[in-house]
């Protein structure tokens, strides 16, 4: 049954899949945007400091980008396929 909060007639558990699924796929597309950008600085001449931090920072995204991506799983394991 429709009614005038929901004309699609689509269940709320499935609009609050929906906006978590494009919130995980975003989430994955910043950190995988971030560690590219780190990646890139990594290969300009910065010194041995900047190069250490980056390194740190690269990492950082790394585990950034594999927990977004396993969260995504969580909530459609067929996303990833």
């Amino acid at each position: 049954m429709m009614n005038r909060l929901d004309p699609h007639g689509r269940g709320m558990a499935a609009d609050i899949l929906a906006l978590e699924l494009a919130r995980a796929r975003q989430r994955i597309g910043r950190a995988e945007l971030a560690l590219e950008s780190a990646e890139e600085m990594l290969d300009d001449d910065c010194g041995v400091a900047v190069n250490l931090a980056l390194c740190s920072t690269i990492r950082s995204a790394q585990r950034r980008v594999l927990e977004a991506r396993k969260r995504l799983t969580k909530i459609d394991p067929a996303s990833m396929n």
